[in-house]
């Protein structure tokens, strides 16, 4: 089983859409460098949440990624936001997803009634990087990334 999806801008864009389209991916890439063995899952949220405050958006806390085994959603929750409890060290061979979801307004969701849709609850827009990885003691192997 596998993850993945991105928000990709179609022409066209307002430069604020695709700075946040951009941010997304930019927030995935930073959290890379602490998808290794023994990092704590602490540290990838902590990365997501810094490169999309400076880059002048929020995280969608709501919203995390997530271990991949028998099912596509399970154990460790991987949150986008440096969150003290997420202290599990990652293991080599684990696989998980790391998904930035960053939001331009407040970075709050809702769920629609439908039990699937997910927005934003002040109508602004959000992108999405989101690939499955597998946990080694060096970089880690991206699954779901041409």
């Amino acid at each position: 089983m596998a993850d993945a999806a991105i928000t990709v801008p179609v022409e066209p864009v307002a430069e604020p859409a695709r700075r946040l389209a951009l941010c997304a991916e930019s927030a995935f890439r930073k959290a890379m460098q602490f998808a290794r063995a023994n990092c704590r899952i602490c540290e990838i949220g902590r990365a997501i949440e810094h490169e999309a405050r400076a880059s002048g958006f929020r995280v969608i806390r709501e919203l995390s990624g997530h271990g991949i085994g028998r099912t596509i959603h399970e154990p460790p929750r991987v949150p986008n936001f440096d969150d003290a409890t997420a202290t599990q060290r990652l293991r080599a061979g684990q696989v998980i997803t790391v998904e930035p979801i960053v939001a331009m307004g407040s970075g709050v969701a809702e769920e629609t009634g439908d039990g699937w849709t997910v927005r934003t609850a002040d109508g602004c827009l959000s992108a999405h990087y989101e690939h499955t990885l597998v946990i080694t003691e060096a970089e880690p192997i991206l699954l779901t990334s041409a």
